[in-house]
């Protein structure tokens, strides 16, 4: 029974944990077929019902993925994988363009913010029982929210927009349902879908956001839901543009079934304005998080959508966490009421060093991307050789492996911690890094 390896057990749980063990040990690798449920309950002498409960359970942990008539195999990165472990250990003496972070300079002091906060929380204690949203902060979102042009829908508060997705793809998926997601595209994104048991399918995008005839294949494929980034995308800089909501709009119109999640990435550091797909589909969510413009330890996002959804994400939040600590949500509060940043200057503080990065590798014959946000992308024929030489180079950046399912090799660059002199010298350790090398000859 496949190979050397023995599946054992009588029951379910432990027909799926003889599994998860021979994968977690390498016995099993990934992409390997695992026998068809009947044959292997005749082969360990159970109900095919059991079979079937043990495969449901793995397929939930994400460790392997049922495609139909082809059987199910083990994912090719089962969810234990983290893209997250992709990164380059920084040495001494090394400056850091991997990590994604914003300027810290660019962020808005918090002190005062937190101190209104316990100062409010001092004359009105939260309690149990209390409305998990703040009025105030529910109120500056949906005005935010309306200016930009979103459909009109309730306001939820999650701690991050990571966990305001796994909410809604939970809400209204199954596991072994496909989610059309962008590639290159958000890594923790890319595993949180097999997490959950679900099945990411890879659309292409360029500058102007997802290509529509990519879009158009994935849920033609049977895709359940979408996650597109609406600003800043994460790796890419991508931002959709007038012109391709209209075609994503006209898309997703025939497909109202589809769960849409819109991730606004470039709030507040984005000066372009937003196109927003919001409504167009049945059920359909739009999130914001406060990570990249007002600090990462803020852990604060807040979603809009259809009622259903929004209702189905409260309610199962009240069966967890509860609520986002109302601390934090006065805070956030007072940092939109008073202006705290304004979204104008950070992006042109980060337009700027973006915009000279690329126009130097253009310079010395690098194409690179990034149209918006705090990353540049730069294709590159072999990632593991240019963040090797960049490394020595005393650059550190992000392998693209972290990012890419189906699109081609490349690395990612963060110009938070670049200064204007820094330019130059990333131009020239990149241009060096994935120029191929001399070719030699050996006696």
């Amino acid at each position: 029974m496949l190979g050397e390896y023995r599946i054992e057990g009588r029951r379910a749980s432990e027909i799926a944990a003889s599994v998860e063990r021979a994968v977690g040990a390498g016995s099993l690798q990934p992409g390997e077929v695992l026998p068809p449920l009947r044959e292997l309950a005749v082969f360990l002498e159970v109900n095919p019902n059991t079979v079937a409960a043990a495969y449901r359970t793995l397929r939930d942990r994400g460790v392997i993925e049922t495609a139909g008539r082809r059987g199910s195999r083990v994912r090719p990165r089962p969810a234990s994988t983290a893209r997250e472990a992709l990164r380059v250990a920084v040495p001494p003496g090394v400056r850091d363009a991997s990590d994604g972070n914003p300027d810290p300079a660019l962020l808005p002091p918090l002190e005062r913010a937190l101190a209104e906060a316990a100062a409010r929380s001092a004359r009105r204690p939260v309690l149990y029982g209390a409305p998990a949203v703040d009025a105030d902060l529910a109120a500056l979102a949906r005005s935010a929210f309306s200016r930009d042009g979103v459909t009109e829908g309730p306001v939820a508060v999650t701690s991050g927009s990571l966990d305001a997705m796994e909410r809604v793809l939970a809400a209204h998926l199954r596991p072994g349902d496909a989610v059309a997601v962008e590639d290159p595209g958000w890594g923790s994104l890319l595993d949180l879908i097999p997490a959950l048991g679900l099945r990411a399918a890879p659309v292409g995008l360029d500058d102007e956001g997802p290509l529509p005839e990519q879009l158009a294949r994935a849920l033609a494929g049977g895709a359940r839901a979408v996650v597109l980034t609406d600003r800043a995308q994460n790796p890419t800089g991508a931002v959709i543009g007038r012109e391709r909501a209209v075609e994503l709009r006209a898309l997703l119109a025939d497909h109202p079934d589809v769960l849409l999640i819109e991730d606004d990435h470039g709030h507040g550091i984005v000066d372009l304005p937003l196109h927003p797909l919001s409504g167009v589909t049945d059920h359909w969510v739009l999130v914001r998080s406060t990570a990249k413009a007002y600090g990462p330890d803020l852990r604060l996002a807040v979603l809009t959508g259809d009622a259903v959804t929004v209702d189905r994400v409260r309610g199962r939040q009240r069966l967890g966490p509860g609520w986002v600590s109302h601390l934090l949500q006065d805070a956030v509060a007072h940092l939109w009421r008073t202006s705290a940043i304004e979204p104008t200057v950070v992006a042109g503080a980060y337009d700027r060093r973006r915009e000279a990065l690329i126009r130097a590798l253009a310079e010395r014959g690098v194409p690179a991307r990034g149209r918006s946000g705090m990353n540049v992308w730069v294709p590159v024929p072999d990632e593991t050789a240019a963040v090797a030489r960049l490394l020595h180079a005393g650059w550190a950046v992000a392998p693209g492996a972290r990012f890419r399912m189906q699109s081609p090799p490349g690395v990612r660059i963060t110009v938070s911690g670049l200064s204007d002199d820094d330019i130059g010298p990333v131009a020239d350790a990149v241009a060096s890094a994935t120029r191929p090398g001399e070719p030699r000859r050996y006696e």
